[in-house]
């Protein structure tokens, strides 16, 4: 079996996430796909603000978008959405009212374990939050 499953399209992600309220509800839209590279948007909402008095997004919503890219970044390698084994954050700048541009990187593919990076930026290019995490990848369709 190759390390890769060919013919994941900017289509294909964008209709898993359009199966999920809660990724529709996150607003993302899928802007590319390469083998161990997504990059993708998230519209903001109202609801993701944290600190109503400085407008701060909830760092969830950055832990969250910064999963996806992650674990989507290994879709080529794993055939589909894998699960998160650990992950971690780093949150560099508030993040205030508007769109995310978020990045993911598959780092080291494996037959079980794999690694995997995503960045979270707002529009202006400033970053806003970092993190890395282990995908179980074990099983990979036939």
């Amino acid at each position: 079996m190759s390390d890769t499953v060919p013919g994941k399209t900017v289509a294909d992600v964008q209709a898993i996430v359009d199966r999920s309220a809660y990724l529709t509800w996150l607003g993302l839209r899928i802007e590319r796909v390469e083998p161990g590279i997504i990059d993708l948007t998230a519209t903001w909402r109202p609801e993701w603000v944290a600190n109503p008095d400085i407008g701060q997004t909830q760092g969830g919503i950055l832990a969250s978008v910064l999963d996806f890219a992650a674990n989507f970044s290994l879709i080529d390698h794993a055939g589909g959405p894998v699960p998160t084994v650990d992950l971690r954050i780093d949150y560099h700048r508030l993040a205030k009212q508007g769109d995310l541009v978020v990045q993911g990187r598959a780092m080291k593919t494996g037959r079980q374990i794999s690694w995997a990076e995503a960045v979270v930026y707002d529009r202006q290019g400033n970053l806003l939050a970092s993190g890395r995490g282990t995908f179980m990848t074990v099983q990979k369709p036939k």
